[in-house]
């Protein structure tokens, strides 16, 4: 047969043969000086693809920004095609691209968190205010959850969280250029190791304690993962421990979820008892890295782990074990566990499709154990009192302890550590002071934003894993917000749903398209419940991961607990 192109050639079609000789070379020209500065910034730093974001973080990190010279100096420096790396720059909220021709943002953001506990605590009236400070050296924009609900309403000036926040402190705050974190006060190397830390770290490697051991000791204590999902730790571990190495671990200090800052707190006051436990896992499954997550918002957090953790490896602690503290860059989805892990490889936040689960094909195709921190944070005190102690804890036929995350409308917000099985009038009246004054209990989120509402009828329910599914919701990572009778459970599920179109990441249809359809039909005066009901079931029965999974928990608890609230 005749090839067409060669009969248009035969015929003298004017580009027939030619081969392009222009001057100026296809796509897009790496700066010279933009190359220099990225080049300066990665001195002595591995071009590893998995390390795009750490890098995309120390550009903005210098420049307020990042701009489209420096993003393609970047692709040149690390052998990425330029459109790799723009695709995992914008994916993130905490970048700022920058795009040819466009000016850069003011040199200092301030950020007013909306969520529901700091809306219930005026967070739409400050940010109003503090949105008059807008200048040409101050942006101020609205965000999602920060981790300080306790606190709210919460502002981020620069780096700097301030929580119980109002205009007059965020303009103190700008004008004396308080733009950064401050460590809390917590137990340091030396105080940790004077009350016998590491003790239990070094039973295990001296072979006191066996790896078998601890395994069962993790079953006996019926430890369950504590970043929401309640897989029993123990079980976990011998399923790991199972696969053929080499394995890796991932720690997931990524808690984004609304009303949610347990793991802060706990990393706040004692960071060696979770970084003991991380060791202690590693040790057990073979891991020969440990990558730990933490979210972008704990800028503390990440300061204080940084200082303490060198301290571990000059004392020798880590023994083989790497561990690599990674930057998240404000992104919910990365909570999910295999989003985390594309995260950590550099890429966007994407959830897979699963089989294979993590625990055989995770990182870089490595068998990998995924922990919250809580979770690890628990272990030493488990193994150094017994799995009895954790298992003598509960109410209501529930075993164990559970942290508490709780905002909203009562007296004493923060975390509480208090009995599995709890019920939440028992958890108000006998942790948290009471309900404000003034207030009488309506409703309550049991598990944060993805959990449900439900109705202060169903206030006597204990809270524990398995409890709640048959009122349509569930505990998740114990993120408790209470809300009063001033509150109106439509427009809590209006700011709950609002998050959830913010946070999709857009991979699959049902989550993308429902959650912005959601938003849209529950601002309308009236609800079309019919229809919403069955955009809720779509997202459930065909959203990729959780976040979708869960989306319409809030669209069902108003329908089903607080029609009143629809007229």
């Amino acid at each position: 047969m005749t090839n067409p192109y060669q009969s248009i050639r035969k015929r003298g079609h004017p580009g027939a043969g030619k081969r392009r000789t222009g001057k100026t070379p296809k796509g897009r020209q790496v700066n010279p000086a933009a190359l220099f500065e990225v080049q300066d910034l990665l001195t002595g730093r591995s071009r590893r693809r998995d390390l795009l974001i750490e890098y995309l973080h120390l550009i903005q990190d210098r420049f307020g920004c990042l701009s489209a010279t420096h993003l393609a100096a970047l692709a040149q420096e690390m052998h990425l095609a330029l459109a790799e790396v723009y695709e995992v720059a914008t994916f993130y909220a905490h970048f700022d691209v920058v795009k040819e021709g466009e000016s850069p943002p003011p040199p200092l953001t301030v950020r007013v968190c909306d969520s529901i506990s700091c809306e219930l605590a005026g967070a739409q009236a400050l940010l109003a205010d503090v949105a008059r400070l807008s200048e040409g050296n101050v942006r101020v924009i609205r965000a999602p959850c920060m981790g300080r609900c306790d606190t709210a309403p919460v502002v981020e000036v620069g780096h700097n969280h301030m929580g119980q926040a109002n205009v007059a402190s965020v303009v103190d705050a700008i004008k004396e250029k308080r733009i950064h974190p401050e460590l809390p006060d917590y137990i340091d190397y030396d105080a940790y190791v004077a009350k016998s830390g590491y003790r239990l770290l070094g039973e295990y490697r001296s072979g006191k304690r066996s790896a078998d051991d601890i395994i069962t000791a993790l079953e006996h204590s019926a430890l369950r993962g504590l970043g929401g999902a309640g897989f029993p730790t123990g079980r976990k571990w011998k399923i790991v421990r199972d696969y053929p190495g080499p394995r890796l671990m991932a720690v997931n200090a990524d808690e984004g979820e609304p009303g949610t800052f347990k793991d802060r707190y706990y990393l706040e006051r004692n960071p060696h008892q979770f970084i003991e436990g991380m060791l202690i896992g590693a040790g057990v499954v073979a891991a020969n890295a440990c990558y730990v997550y933490l979210r972008d918002e704990y800028p503390a957090v990440r300061e204080l782990l940084i200082k303490e953790l060198a301290k571990v490896d000059a004392a020798g602690l880590l023994g083989n074990v790497r561990v690599e503290l990674r930057r998240g860059a404000g992104a919910y989805i990365c909570g999910e566990e295999s989003a985390m892990i594309e995260s950590i490889e550099g890429k966007r936040g994407l959830p897979r499709n699963r089989p294979p689960y993590i625990a055989e094909t995770g990182l870089f195709g490595r068998p990998t154990l995924e922990n919250n921190v809580e979770t690890l944070y628990w272990i030493p005190e488990i193994l150094e009192r017994g799995p009895e102690w954790f298992t003598g804890a509960g109410r209501n036929g529930c075993k164990g302890w559970r942290s508490f995350s709780v905002s909203g409308r009562v007296q004493e917000p923060g975390v509480k550590l208090a009995p599995a099985g709890i019920t939440v009038r028992e958890l108000i009246d006998e942790f948290c002071g009471g309900m404000q004054d003034g207030h009488t209990l309506k409703a309550y989120l049991p598990g944060g934003a993805s959990g449900g509402i439900l109705p202060a009828s169903l206030a006597d329910e204990p809270l524990d894993f398995g409890t709640l599914e048959q009122y349509g919701c569930f505990i998740g990572s114990a993120a408790i917000v209470v809300f009063s009778e001033r509150d109106n459970m439509r427009d809590v599920a209006l700011n709950l749903l609002r998050f959830f179109e913010d946070e999709s990441c857009g991979q699959c249809t049902p989550c993308r398209v429902g959650t912005e359809k959601a938003v849209k039909l529950m601002s309308e005066d009236k609800w079309d419940i019919d229809l919403l009901k069955e955009l809720s079931k779509t997202m459930a029965d065909a959203s990729i991961c959780g976040l979708g999974q869960a989306a319409g928990n809030p669209i069902n608890s108003v329908l089903g607990y607080f029609r009143e609230d629809l007229s």
